[in-house]
């Protein structure tokens, strides 16, 4: 069955970003593109401006863009004590023949390089005491700072029912999945969100309240294939990771690890695995 034009599924910007998208971008904004080539993913493109800054370019379908908004970079500029590049201007407009919205953000240019930009990481990066300082006081900052806007992943908002569904389903009803500490998240906290040698953390669309921990825990969770690496996690961010709320975070990445198919998962799997029964006996000893 051909799915109705007004319900296709957006393009994959790593293939194909519309030229008469980035005509737009530049006129709404009244910028030019750098020379550089654009940095692709899937639902976003990125480009230097001929003024030094930065435009990431974000299509969503408008189902997407419901509850939460489209304009968490705009919205996190009121965030302070945190490393993040500053916001300028925004434009935006929808396509409702096929039932998309597009928008683009122009923010300082940071020329830092991400860490991993795409990938399972697979070696330690070389990170210095100043960069685990500056991610540390990053957090911190975040977490107390207030705000009514719901943490998406993937687009999907990180709600309690969404951390038991996945908890239950992955390992049954064996643990209380109560939510009891809730603070605000990056809810992107990937490598590819962090650069190196200076210590930035980008892509701010998907921020708001999380179960505490979150962040630090999906981190962990990506470094789990470099045992030193997660293990500095596991100390650097104790205080989070150690809370009630912070072990369910990292089952909780563990489970959505164990749910994909093997051969996706790979080595990841296995480690998913062992830590998964390692916080599974954890949060019986609390809640039992």
């Amino acid at each position: 069955m051909l799915m109705p034009e007004s319900l296709s599924l957006p393009p994959d910007l790593r293939v194909q970003v519309p030229a008469d998208v980035l005509d737009r971008v530049e006129h709404d904004l009244g910028v030019r593109r750098g020379r550089g080539a654009l940095v692709r993913k899937r639902r976003s493109v990125g480009t230097t401006t001929d003024r030094a800054t930065w435009v990431r370019i974000e299509i969503r379908t408008t189902e997407r863009v419901h509850g939460q908004g489209f304009d968490g970079l705009q919205a996190a500029e009121s965030l302070t004590g945190i490393a993040k590049p500053a916001w300028h201007a925004s434009c935006g407009w929808d396509d409702p023949a096929h039932g998309w919205m597009w928008r683009a953000d122009e923010l300082d240019l940071v020329t830092a390089q991400p860490i991993k930009p795409g990938g399972t990481l697979a070696a330690a990066p070389d990170l210095s005491n100043e960069w685990w300082s500056t991610l540390n006081a990053s957090l911190d900052a975040l977490s107390t700072s207030e705000t009514d806007r719901i943490a998406t992943l993937h687009c999907v908002p990180m709600t309690q029912a969404r951390l038991t569904d996945a908890v239950v389903k992955m390992f049954g009803d064996v643990i209380d999945t109560t939510v009891t500490e809730w603070a605000a998240a990056h809810a992107d906290m990937s490598w590819a969100n962090l650069t190196a040698p200076e210590c930035w953390l980008l892509d701010w669309e998907d921020w708001g309240l999380a179960p505490r921990g979150l962040d630090a825990a999906m981190l962990w969770s990506n470094s789990l294939a470099v045992p030193q690496l997660a293990t500095r996690i596991q100390q650097e961010r104790r205080a989070d990771l150690e809370s009630t709320t912070g072990l369910l975070a990292q089952l909780y990445f563990c489970a959505e690890a164990l749910a994909v198919p093997p051969e996706y998962a790979g080595s990841l799997a296995q480690l998913a695995r062992r830590e998964a029964d390692r916080l599974l006996v954890s949060l019986a000893n609390r809640t039992g």
